[in-house]
């Protein structure tokens, strides 16, 4: 082991002294994740970020505000996250104070600061260069990062020839609005307009070529790692095995599409009856009988379900129940759909008891659900709708309501009757009963009610009606 190298029982720290009497930079290594998984990682944090509203691309930076500033309620602070890829980023230094929690890809990251002020630099450039302090952080990595306001930064791969991003970030602005901003950049702030490129201030040209001339090999470099020393002969065979492991696991990540899911419904809990509510419009359907009848209710306050009349919340429901159709009813469509077609039955992608919506129906709710009989009550308090088809084995309705209840609670329900037409659909029903009253209906109404309150897991695009039909 290098005589340099010391063994310490806790996490390693590189603790910086400002040149200028600033904030130290602090750089606190916290663990080392799986071999070759830094760069995977940082490619599907990179995907997600790149779908993001707020989402730039600028200075070799991308990045993503994902947490705003709210000044009228005395919040200054904000949430970034950033990306450097294999080719790093520019000097460049920021007003504020900064605060970020990193994870360095597959062939690790060179952290370079400089704390000179600019008088010094003003006087001599060189002081630039003198203040330059470089910190080495090993692949595969979970670490972090503060320093003040004014800190010249740069961050590079430890080896760019490798391939691998630099690491990816988040970043806390600890207060928006401090430090010595520009007058646009306070301005941008104050709208709440603010990102990382109007933020940032590149190194002058002139200190830049002073820079390009200094030797790499001649900055003072606090090297960090854990489970063995970076300059042993187990550290760098372990990041030669990491780096390669890095591009591999890279290759096979990149096969799959980075998605995020969302779902805040597990508190709202799915109500379960033999009966439909007393003035539902499925007591007028197959009033000559039935083989099946259930009915699923769910209750939310107002405020969530947001503005509008009952009317205006079943459309969004029926939305909801299209755009937001839960991921396991759509396998089990799948399989049903291939079991059934060489029988000549109904196919769809949605699932029943709403797979109507699109097909077709002499009437139309909102002017584009496909229905068979709809009301609205006189103050809009009160609107549902029949949804149902016939097939060769059996027919079904569904009713669709939605009821602002006194109160400030809004009730949607669902409730569905089955009339089985022959042999084959007595055994149809009776095979997947159990599976529509305990998984099917409860979990697409409960989904459905999720988009209502703005929870929705998919883009919201309509299905091609003509490439689908309906299906029980």
């Amino acid at each position: 082991m290098n005589a340099a190298t010391r063994r310490i029982d806790t996490f390693p720290t590189a603790r910086l002294r400002s040149c200028s009497g600033g904030l130290p930079v602090e750089v606190v290594l916290i663990a080392q994740i799986g071999i070759g998984a830094g760069s995977p990682l940082i490619a599907a944090t990179a995907a997600l970020q790149r779908g993001h509203a707020s989402y730039i691309d600028a200075l070799e930076e991308p990045s993503a505000r994902i947490g705003d500033t709210d000044l009228a309620q005395g919040d200054v602070t904000s949430l970034y996250t950033f990306v450097v890829g294999p080719q790093g980023h520019p000097f460049h230094r920021h007003a504020g104070h900064r605060v970020f929690t990193a994870v360095s890809g597959s062939g690790g990251a060179l952290l370079r600061f400089s704390t000179a002020s600019d008088a010094q630099v003003e006087r001599d450039p060189q002081a630039f260069v003198d203040a330059l302090r470089h910190v080495e952080i090993p692949p595969d990595c979970l670490f972090t990062v503060r320093f003040g306001g004014g800190t010249w930064h740069q961050f590079l791969p430890l080896d760019p020839r490798n391939g691998h991003p630099a690491l990816f970030a988040l970043s806390c602005h600890t207060d928006e609005t401090g430090g010595d901003l520009a007058p646009e950049q306070r301005a941008r702030v104050l709208s709440g307009e603010a990102d990382i490129p109007t933020l940032t201030e590149m190194l002058p040209a002139h200190v830049a070529a002073r820079l390009a001339a200094c030797d790499p090999r001649e900055v003072p470099t606090v090297a960090l790692s854990l489970n063995e020393a970076s300059a042993s002969l187990k550290g760098r065979a372990c990041a030669i095995a990491r780096k390669v492991s890095g591009h591999v696991r890279s290759r096979l990540a990149a096969w799959r599409r980075p998605a995020g899911f969302l779902d805040d419904s597990r508190g709202r809990r799915v109500i379960a009856s033999s009966e439909p509510e007393p003035a539902s419009l499925l007591r007028r359907q197959f009033a000559d009988g039935f083989d099946h009848q259930d009915s699923f209710t769910l209750e939310v306050p107002r405020a969530e379900s947001g503005a509008g009349s009952a009317s205006v919340l079943l459309e969004r429901l029926l939305d909801g129940f299209v755009q937001n159709s839960p991921r396991g009813v759509a396998r089990l469509m799948r399989l049903r759909n291939a079991l059934v077609r060489p029988l000549r039955l109904r196919t769809s992608p949605l699932g029943c008891p709403v797979s109507s919506l699109l097909g077709d129906a002499p009437l139309r709710f909102a002017g584009r659900f496909p229905v068979l009989d709809l009301s609205v009550d006189a103050q809009d308090r009160y609107a549902q709708v029949v949804l149902g088809a016939d097939d060769r084995h059996l027919r079904f309705r569904t009713c669709v309501a939605v009821e602002c209840l006194p109160g400030g609670t809004v009730r949607f329900s669902m409730a569905t009757r089955v009339h089985t037409l022959n042999a084959f659909g007595a055994f149809y029903w009776w095979a997947i009963d159990r599976t529509h009253r305990s998984y099917i209906a409860p979990t697409m109404l409960r989904m459905a009610v999720a988009d209502v309150v703005g929870c929705a897991e998919t883009p919201r695009s309509m299905p091609d009606k003509q490439q689908t039909h309906a299906t029980v």
